[in-house]
């Protein structure tokens, strides 16, 4: 290219380049005019926005400040006339200065941790003017304080009350942050005796201290805050619920309330003695209680349900929950055993939904106790749980059912017919033989049921009115001496012989027994109008044996047996029972002397028998002091048993002996007193053992010695009877003798001389010694 070209081009180049530096600059020039146009419109609006902030500052009562890091006044704001009053003839950052220093004396460690840490306050300053509200905040790094003057006593009251009216029957009061009081209802006034609001404020009232520190502990924790105060007024205690609650933005004012809690607490002391007695007197039931409350634990127990269970009583103060107490009883295995434990268990607890008491259950325990347990809902909620043993309550019904049914038994056992009707006139019992006797079934006795008309079925059979009418009154009639036994023969329709008679039982019933004595009195008949030219005494004796047996020993097998029932009965009044013990005493002791004299008849005939075998003297003996030592320790003496340890087996008797000795202990037992005392021992002789009872009593006399042996013979020890003499006839039969040796006034000693091999001629013969 040429140089001239090349000159050209870089003129156009260069004027080009000029060109567009001109056009840019002039649209920088025209943005930056623009934007100059702009932060000069934004800067108006910014003045006359802080402009309007600053007159919103200050047209209201109240004055801001702006606090620097260092605590002194970065900026004022508020109306003149709230700085003149805070801090008179200064304005600007000097009267807030002045503030600051205020607030400095008046809330040092306020100020320090706001400034320090941002931590807001609210308090109040106390002016000349009134008291201001002072509120110290931190926003963006900086501290700012705001007073406010307080509109007074009215608008606090306003502010305080809210809904709450004049007339609230509660005393409602309303205190400022330093705790003065502000504003109070009638209430109020009339519980502190005060005729105004100014009255009250000039003799500077309170509630009660106690309520003065509930509401100080309001306002200096700005939380609600409840206490409770005992306080006499017009001559009684009153007990308040004090409630204190802060105001919002009523700047450490706290407004408090006063409720009247006397007759609740009242309620609740009255409520809480009657649980306590009522939980005393539980404590005192043998049945086990427990109660479980809404939450299913163990609010209560009695001390019998701690027996019961025999459970640490620590653990029961714990508490503990009706599952847990489950699973305890379960380990110690005191609930019965099932098979699916859980479900019994969830069945257990699901009694708790139930609106009304379950039916009685029974628990039956490994341990052989059976439960009876009783559930209902407790009136406060929860269970209440009732247990009762009553393992010893089945085992007497048990045992009264067993008894019924042996007494049931035996009446059916016996030939003679035999009616028991209660106090009332009603057929309790009846034996099969009754049945058969009168020819009635038992429907129709069991249908008839009082005496009239079991007697109207009797009739036809006997129909001897005076009879039925005496029976009646022995069986209805309460007087005492109408309940006397009787008894009597009559002759029924069918020319048949009955004996009749009756028994008062201790119950009030009466026992009424029939028997047919047709045979036995043709039997009598005939044997006095054959038998009357024969061996006189061996027919009186025979008779004799045979009288007693059907006469006395029946009647007496009877009485004994229905004596023992009757004391067996576990429902039988302890009166009746003794009565009854006497009944079986009188006739077992009438039934031996029976039994003896059918004993000596038995030996005067030849007719006894001995069974021999080898007898050991002392164990003989031993037994024999058992059976009376009860009655010579109750008699206040002592009974000494000696017994040589060498004593070999005699051949005798032993059932006989053992009779022999019995009876010379019961006579000892007789004649011993008290301090006295009664000694068995046993000797060994040549070719015999002696038998010794020895007794301190009173002895016996020189001219009744000879004749202490004999039968029927009125003596001093023991009156008459055969037993001295079935003694000597006992051991005589044996091959031995008795002796007696006594002095008067100091006791007496009765020896029994046993061989040691027996002969008697009447044994066996296959137990006579070879």
């Amino acid at each position: 290219m040429a140089e001239a070209d090349i000159a050209y081009v870089a003129t156009a180049g260069a004027a080009g380049l000029a060109l567009a530096i001109s056009a840019w600059a002039w649209r920088l020039r025209a943005r930056l005019g623009a934007r100059e146009v702009e932060i000069e419109r934004w800067m108006s609006n910014e003045r006359v926005h802080a402009a309007a902030c600053e007159g919103a500052l200050n047209v209201f009562d109240d004055v801001r400040l702006a606090l620097t890091p260092e605590g002194s006044a970065q900026s004022v704001f508020g109306a003149p006339e709230a700085l003149a009053v805070l801090a008179p003839g200064l304005d600007g950052t000097a009267a807030g200065d002045a503030v600051v220093r205020t607030m400095n004396e008046a809330q040092p460690a306020r100020m320090e941790n706001l400034i320090r840490r941002g931590e807001p306050f609210e308090v109040l300053l106390e002016t000349e003017d009134g008291p201001w509200a002072v509120e110290g905040r931190a926003l963006g790094g900086s501290a700012w304080l705001r007073l406010s003057r307080l509109g007074g006593a009215e608008a606090a009251a306003d502010a305080g009350l809210g809904a709450l009216a004049e007339a609230s029957p509660a005393p409602t009061w309303v205190v400022d942050g330093t705790g003065r009081l502000i504003w109070a209802n009638r209430a109020w006034l009339t519980e502190t005796r005060a005729e105004t609001l100014t009255d009250a404020r000039e003799a500077g009232l309170s509630f009660d201290r106690g309520a003065d520190a509930v509401v100080a502990e309001a306002s200096r924790l700005n939380a609600r805050q409840e206490g409770f105060r005992w306080v006499s007024s017009d001559g009684r205690r009153k007990a308040w619920r004090i409630l204190a609650e802060p105001l919002a933005g009523g700047r450490g004012a706290v407004i408090a309330f006063a409720i009247d809690m006397t007759e609740a607490e009242e309620t609740r002391d009255t409520l809480r003695r009657h649980v306590e007695a009522h939980d005393e007197t539980l404590n005192h039931l043998a049945d086990a209680v427990a109660i479980f409350g809404p939450s299913k634990r163990l609010a209560f127990h009695n001390t019998a349900f701690q027996s019961l269970f025999a459970i640490d009583p620590a653990w029961l103060d714990e508490r503990p929950t009706h599952a847990e107490l489950l699973d305890r009883l379960r380990q110690k295995r005191q609930l019965p055993e099932v098979v699916d434990y859980a479900g019994w268990k969830a069945k257990e607890l699901d009694f708790y939904g139930a609106a009304q008491a379950s039916p009685d259950d029974s628990w039956s325990l490994p341990d052989g106790r059976t439960l009876r347990v009783v559930r209902q809902p407790h009136p406060l909620g929860g269970i209440l749980l009732i247990f009762s043993d009553i393992t010893d309550e089945l085992q007497l019904r048990s045992r009264y059912n067993a008894q019924i049914q042996v007494q049931t038994a035996t009446l059916d056992k016996l030939n003679d017919a035999v009616a028991v009707f209660g106090s009332d006139g009603r057929l309790r019992l009846h034996n099969d033989a009754f049945e058969i006797f009168w020819g009635v079934s038992a429907a129709r006795l069991a249908e008839a049921g009082d005496f009239d008309a079991v007697a109207a079925l009797c009739r036809p059979v006997l129909p001897d009115a005076s009879l039925w009418l005496g029976l009646k009154a022995r069986v209805a009639d309460p007087d005492p001496e109408s309940r006397v036994p009787i008894a009597g023969e009559s002759r029924l329709e069918d020319g048949r012989m009955v004996a009749w008679q009756t028994r008062p039982l201790p119950d009030g019933a009466t026992l009424v027994a029939f028997s047919d004595v047709t045979a036995r009195r043709g039997l009598e008949q005939a044997l006095a109008a054959k038998e009357a030219a024969l061996a006189e005494s061996q027919a009186l004796k025979r008779e004799f044996v045979g009288s007693v047996s059907y006469e006395l020993r029946t009647p007496l097998t009877t009485i004994v047996g229905y004596s023992e029932l009757l004391e067996a009965m576990g429902d039988l009044p302890e009166r009746s029972r003794q009565h009854a013990g006497a009944i079986r005493v009188a006739a077992s002791h009438l039934a031996r002397s029976i039994d003896d004299v059918l004993d000596m008849a038995q030996i005067d005939a030849g007719e006894m028998e001995l069974a021999l075998g080898d007898m050991r003297v002392c164990d003989l003996l031993e037994a024999s002091a058992e059976k009376v030592r009860s009655k010579v320790e109750g008699r206040g003496a002592v009974l000494n048993l000696s017994c040589p340890a060498g004593l070999k087996p005699i051949r005798a008797d032993a059932r006989r002996i053992g009779q022999a000795v019995d009876h010379l202990l019961e006579n000892a037992c007789r004649a011993v007193s008290e301090g006295g005392a009664v000694t068995l021992s046993a000797e060994i002789g040549s070719g015999e053992v002696r038998i010794r009872v020895e007794d301190t009593g009173r002895g016996i006399p020189y001219h009744l010695q000879a004749h202490v042996f004999d039968r029927f013979v009125r003596r001093e020890r023991g009156g008459p009877g055969v037993a001295l003499a079935l003694v000597k006839a006992l051991v005589e039969l044996h091959g031995g003798w008795a002796e007696v040796q006594s002095e008067p006034g100091k006791g007496a000693a009765f020896i029994l001389h046993l061989p040691v091999e027996a002969t008697a001629p009447t044994a066996a013969p296959e137990l006579l010694l070879g």
